[in-house]
């Protein structure tokens, strides 16, 4: 049987959203830094903005191994990383001998109080960060540097006379001063455990954040800035009618703030105003018993999900269900460091008598696969439990974002289709339940927690689980958390299979793309562009005509029509096909509709915008924007302004004054990016009417390539500049490859490297 193809994709822990080590670990490229132990760790998998990496030590040798290499090597500053869990129970001794030794080292301590790798135990002999500056002191470390995400916390706090405080966004500068004083010195990274806070916000300890970070989607660029800046996982890209753009998973959101630093205006803060939210609607009433799919004698269970969403506790509730029932029960929990964010498996063997053997699933040995997460469950290592024969899948479709699509704007998540291909082959596939278990617990709970029992629920329904629903329903109050909300889900998971049109009745209808609409002048001119009556090219026509208008005018909505009917034209009379014209209509658009300062207002207003904020916020909300206008960064002003709702009649006025864009009027029209994104267009046009004269069978792929092309040239300033740069050369390799084939005898495939096809 042959084996499932790798993914392209994989599933990788990451740190936590708002993990204080997403801050703390960032370190200059050319830095040399060691790695450290527990949730440190994952630097050596995520290494991007994190310095040079050198390698890792046993706990409590942190730092030690410079004191031996330092004689060797031509670098004269060390960086160790150092968490205050490690740091109490043995690398104290490793800073004392870097301190005796005199190497020139720079120990990067994250106090976040807690052990967090193994589930945020109290800290063993634990001291406040102020008294760890003294004992520093006490031992000869040269200087140190606190840094913090709210420095008020240490107003009226004494540190020692070497130590010194700073905000969070230094740590950077603070680390290059550090690196010049010669000795052991300490920076000391303030910001408790995000998952513990998250944990203890649930429990009632401590209070929820008072505002939410928001971005408005429509502003966004998608270009992944924010996620590079607080490589956060509730930093999530989604695909929406304007391309990739960036989305704040509130659900999974701990309110760090750290994603603000993107270089980017479509941030937003908002204070949530007064709000009811809807009871969860009840589950269909006596839903019937299931139908068997799987014998009921012995039976295993493989789980496969993401790390941190309870995919353990899952398995704990599945075998103590059976335990109620008089069965024994085994299993096998592969965690690790899987538990922040990437892939775990559980296994559950439940059999009549005692079990013989391994505890874990064997090759075709799965009865019931339960794929929590369709990327972890297409993994061929997993799907090598499976049986076609045999095993029964129920799979979550969700498509939640790896750490790597977080950072990187290249990296998509896998085809749908190709996913459950794959798991088709290696399952019973007539008997196999689909269905997005994410976006039905957020419908429901507002929680996306609840999304593994949804599941689980629809595998008994599917009668792939040969256990009683009152055991089922016993082993979840048994686990004592959320019992009511675990039981809705569990009833809701039911629903999905036994009454899919009353689950089909929960979906909230979809919001418009934009709020501009079509008037007769709009619709005359989408006319004129040519494309059929209900075609796709007529639809996105029909959708940017009007947003063109209220750009600008309708000057600017006729140029781009004229544009695509002569591309359509083109392509019609020379292949007959109509791709090239719907990536034009796309990305001229996205060029022509460039954001500006006046462009950013117009979306800020935008009432389809206005309304999603109402509608999760309530009409209450304080909404106060984040921005960094060109002028204030002209004259040396380095960060984000916040402004709040009296702001609103400036945007306003901003919004007014669109008619000066690109005159000798705009006052901003002088900066660099303005004038290379007036420029766009023209380029543009003047490439893929280049590219139309040989369009051809042989060249029509790499011709609509050439006009999807500008989707690369995303973010604000800097960023797009860069990506306008990458562009261009782009466009250049495009352009001789389809020379080549234009003039190749025969039919050329050819595939352009960092051209981002897909």
């Amino acid at each position: 049987r042959a084996e499932p193809a790798p993914l392209p994709v994989l599933r990788t822990p990451s740190f936590c959203s708002g993990c204080p080590h997403s801050s703390s670990t960032v370190a200059a490229d050319d830095t040399l830094v060691g790695a450290g132990i527990g949730c440190h760790a994952m630097v050596l998998l995520n290494p991007a903005g994190r310095g040079t990496i050198t390698g890792i030590t046993q706990m409590g040798g942190e730092g030690a191994q410079w004191i031996g290499m330092s004689p060797w090597v031509p670098q004269e500053h060390f960086v160790q990383n150092l968490g205050d869990g490690t740091f109490h129970h043995s690398a104290s001794l490793a800073v004392r001998a870097s301190v005796a030794a005199g190497t020139n080292i720079t120990y990067k301590l994250l106090a976040n109080g807690a052990v967090a790798m193994t589930g945020a135990q109290a800290i063993e002999g634990g001291m406040s960060v102020a008294d760890l500056t003294r004992w520093f002191a006490l031992e000869g470390v040269a200087r140190v540097v606190v840094t913090a995400e709210d420095p008020s916390r240490y107003d009226g706090v004494a540190l020692a006379p070497i130590a010194s405080l700073r905000p969070r966004e230094d740590s950077l500068r603070v680390q290059q001063e550090l690196a010049a004083v010669s000795g052991t010195t300490v920076l000391i990274h303030d910001q408790a455990c995000a998952a513990e806070t998250r944990r203890l916000r649930k429990r009632g300890v401590v209070p929820e954040a008072a505002e939410r970070v928001v971005i408005n989607e429509r502003v966004c660029e998608g270009c992944g800035d924010c996620g590079v800046k607080s490589s956060c996982l509730s930093v999530v890209p989604v695909e929406t009618e304007f391309g990739r753009k960036t989305q704040v998973h509130q659900a999974s959101c701990n309110a760090d703030r750290s994603c603000l630093a993107g270089d980017c205006p479509s941030f937003l803060t908002v204070v949530p105003g007064p709000t009811t939210r809807p009871a969860v609607p009840a589950p269909p009433a006596d839903l019937p018993e299931p139908v068997p799919v799987v014998a009921a004698g012995d039976f295993t269970v493989r789980m496969v999900g993401i790390g941190g969403t309870g995919v353990v506790t899952l398995a704990q509730v599945v075998g103590m269900a059976a335990h109620l029932e008089g069965r024994h029960v085994t299993g096998l929990d592969q965690t690790g460091l899987s538990q922040k964010g990437g892939p775990v498996v559980s296994d559950v063997r439940v059999s009549a008598a005692a079990p013989e053997g391994s505890n874990r699933a064997g090759t075709g040995g799965v009865d019931l696969y339960l794929g929590l997460d369709v990327l972890g469950a297409a993994d061929p290592h997993n799907l090598r439990t499976a049986d076609p024969a045999r095993t029964v899948a129920v799979v979550s479709t969700s498509a939640v974002a790896t750490g790597g699509m977080v950072v990187d704007t290249s990296v998509a998540f896998p085809e749908l289709a190709g996913l459950l291909g794959a798991i088709d082959a290696r399952t019973r596939a007539a008997e196999t339940v689909v269905f997005d278990a994410q976006r039905l617990s957020e419908r429901l709970f507002g929680d996306h927690l609840p999304a593994n029992v949804i599941v689980l629920g629809a595998a008994y329904q599917r009668g792939a689980l040969p256990l009683r629903a009152a055991s089922i329903e016993a082993a979840l109050a048994l686990n004592g958390a959320a019992v009511d909300t675990n039981l809705a889900a569990f009833a809701w998971g039911r629903a999905c299979v036994a009454a899919p049109d009353a689950v089909a009745a929960l979906e909230a209808p979809g919001a418009p793309a934009t709020s501009a609409r079509a008037t007769p002048r709009s619709d005359a001119l989408v006319a004129r562009g040519g494309a059929p009556e209900g075609s796709e090219l007529r639809r996105v026509l029909e959708l940017r005509v009007p947003e063109l208008i209220a750009y600008q005018d309708a000057a600017l909505a006729e140029r781009h029509v004229a544009f695509v009917a002569e591309v359509l034209a083109t392509e019609r009379r020379r292949t007959g096909g109509t791709a090239v014209a719907e990536a034009a209509a796309r990305m001229h658009f996205k060029l022509l509709a460039y954001k500006d300062e006046y462009e950013v207002a117009r979306l800020h207003l935008d009432a389809t915008e206005q309304a999603k904020l109402r509608a999760e916020f309530g009409d209450g909300a304080t909404v106060r924007f984040h921005l960094q206008p060109p002028l204030l960064r002209a004259v040396g002003i380095d960060r984000k302004l916040e402004l709040g709702p009296w702001f609103v009649p400036v945007l306003r006025g901003l919004c007014r004054l669109k008619r000066l864009r690109g005159t000798p009027f705009d006052p901003f029209a002088r900066a660099e990016v303005r004038r290379v994104e007036r420029a766009l267009p023209d380029e543009y046009e003047a490439a893929l009417r280049t590219a139309l004269e040989r369009l051809a069978p042989a060249t029509s792929a790499l011709v609509a390539e050439l006009a999807a092309s500008p989707d690369r040239i995303r973010g604000y300033e800097s960023i797009k500049l860069a990506n306008v740069a990458r562009w261009r050369e782009e466009v250049v390799a495009l352009q001789r490859a389809i020379a080549e084939a234009a003039s190749s005898p025969q039919p050329l495939v050819r595939v352009l490297a960092g051209s981002g096809a897909k």
